[in-house]
């Protein structure tokens, strides 16, 4: 059985970027909210174990960040059980929404109940432990057009060329997590990046995020910044930008949220495209209040 292995909390004084003004409207499209047991149980299938991510330590990191809204995604650790996620959501309901992992064939209530809290999409996550897998992605896609959701992915863009053709016909909006969450070794002409790249251009969001998980360098981890823009070259509308806070299941040195915020700088020097990753099209994926250059 594989080792489960604690990981360690985020940097406890997040920043602001220094690169760049973060604009009015600006979304943190990925964070995650963690409760502990017994109040809130831990799957016992997972890969690592995290400590406490309250939502108040969440809401402080937005504040000082200069961040206007965030989407939280339900973390592997707590499976479906969306608990914490939906509270934090109905305490906040102007200035967050959420990504839940559910099983099929929840009552028509438990639905609309999650809709109702915030809920605006369903993840799919082969990664980690505790994550539901592409089995049945049609029928979470038929689930999804049916609720107004969208998709969410955790997958690794090198699995992606078998899956392509289905992921293609699904009849709702999906989006990559953490720009494939493949090695930057492999290289921008890997198969699989060259697949995720081919759905974004042909319709699929990416998140510009989760550059510790790819990269073989240390901060500022410059071997991301081809497929970062590789990405924006694919499809500038596309693509959003997300924090990973607390970024569990990682050990080696806990980035800053405000080094995350410069290297977006460098993925996107240009401003009113970096306006359109943080500010424009997460309004229009998550549902959040259009704001515009200036504005």
């Amino acid at each position: 059985m594989p080792e489960i292995r604690d990981c360690p909390g985020p940097d406890p004084h997040p920043r602001a970027a220094r690169r760049f003004a973060v604009p009015a409207g600006a979304t943190d499209t990925h964070a995650h909210v963690i409760g502990l047991p017994p109040a809130y149980p831990f799957v016992a299938a997972r890969s690592y174990t995290p400590p406490a991510a309250t939502p108040q330590a969440y809401l402080a990191m937005l504040d000082a960040t200069g961040m206007t809204y965030g989407v939280l995604v339900q973390v592997s650790v707590h499976g479906t059980d969306n608990r914490l996620m939906v509270e934090t959501l109905r305490a906040h309901p102007r200035r967050l929404r959420g990504i839940a992992v559910i099983p099929l064939g929840l009552p028509d209530r438990d639905l609309a109940a999650l809709k109702e809290a915030g809920v605006v999409g369903l993840r799919l996550n082969v990664l980690y432990g505790g994550g539901i897998g592409f089995d049945q992605v049609e029928a979470y896609g038929a689930l999804a057009r049916e609720m107004g959701w969208h998709l969410q992915f955790l997958i690794d863009a090198r699995q992606l060329p078998p899956l392509a053709d289905r992921l293609s016909r699904l009849p709702v909006p999906f989006c990559v997590d953490h720009m494939g969450h493949m090695p930057t070794g492999c290289g921008t002409q890997d198969p699989g990046f060259r697949t995720l790249v081919g759905l974004v251009r042909d319709g699929a969001f990416v998140k510009l995020s989760g550059a510790y998980r790819m990269s073989a360098q240390p901060l500022p981890y410059s071997d991301t910044v081809p497929f970062a823009r590789a990405l924006m070259a694919a499809a500038p509308e596309r693509c959003v930008w997300g924090s990973d806070w607390p970024h569990v299941a990682h050990w080696d040195p806990m980035p800053n949220v405000g080094d995350l915020l410069d290297l977006l700088a460098v993925w996107v020097p240009d401003e009113p495209a970096r306006h359109r990753v943080l500010v424009e099209n997460p309004a229009r994926l998550y549902g959040f209040p259009a704001v515009s250059p200036g504005g």
